[in-house]
């Protein structure tokens, strides 16, 4: 484990990092012995960090779900990170492509809780029971760590490279539609560049969600009604550009758009 002063150090590098936006060196690299609980430590701080700097927490997200999502970054269980009121936005929104680390976008569900959970031993059913409906999301993913070499440890400690999340199409009742059966269409440009389906997320989104309250049970920590889930993408990232609209079909759902400028 690393030293309190350390975790400390590391936190508030992390917050210059995002307020400049200039990554830092790899944590890995530097710190060679550093352990998940040292990482999400490091995260537990900034977010405090970012509390005090008087951003809401409002829900959380879940990384690297599907085995897309794994082979895509060489990581192979997944994480969690927290999720802000500023984070959120709308479909049709314009997004500042400079207010992020060379973003990527994702395509996920959203789960939007109408009663607390707490683990451990939350279940699929706890979850589909605590749950008030789900929405069709993009996740726009930041870096305040350089991307190259990165390892689990990393990706946890810069809050699970979340930037923000991007709602819109048709919010639907859990029991509503077959959620595992949920399809997306990632558009770039009018161009089809990723098919997903929701089963990619271990087998049905709700298990990342039962799997992140039963892991923050470990840290002290749950879920409360209201919070918003992001459970994972069901696609590759999409590295997105200055002038790039992205677009995501659901189909029966609707749809999701943002464009960077």
């Amino acid at each position: 484990m690393l030293e309190p002063k350390t975790i400390e150090a590391i936190a508030d590098e992390l917050v210059e990092a995002a307020r400049t936006r200039t990554p830092v060196p790899r944590l890995t690299a530097r710190y060679p012995e550093m352990t998940v609980e040292d990482s999400y430590a490091v995260q537990q701080l900034w977010r405090r960090r970012n509390e005090e700097a008087g951003r809401t927490l409002v829900g959380r997200k879940i990384g690297l779900t599907s085995k897309a999502m794994q082979a895509a970054t060489g990581i192979t269980e997944p994480d969690y990170g927290a999720i802000f009121d500023d984070m959120v936005l709308e479909t049709g929104c314009t997004v500042q492509w400079d207010q992020y680390t060379h973003p990527r976008v994702e395509v996920e569900l959203a789960f939007v809780l109408k009663d607390g959970l707490k683990g451990p031993g939350c279940t699929i059913f706890d979850v589909l029971k605590a749950t008030d409906y789900v929405v069709p999301a993009l996740e726009i993913l930041d870096s305040r760590i350089e991307m190259e070499g990165r390892t689990i440890v990393d990706t946890i400690s810069d809050n699970a490279a979340m930037g923000a999340m991007v709602i819109g199409g048709r919010p639907v009742k859990p029991d509503a539609v077959d959620l595992r059966w949920v399809s997306a269409i990632l558009y770039k440009n009018q161009t089809v560049e990723e098919t997903g389906v929701a089963a990619g997320v271990l087998d049905h989104p709700a298990n990342g969600v039962h799997w992140l309250v039963n892991k923050i049970a470990a840290h002290g920590d749950s879920l409360k009604a209201g919070d918003i889930i992001l459970a994972g993408s069901f696609t590759r990232p999409l590295w997105a550009y200055k002038g790039d609209t992205v677009h995501a079909d659901y189909g029966p759902l609707g749809s999701v758009t943002c464009r960077f400028e």
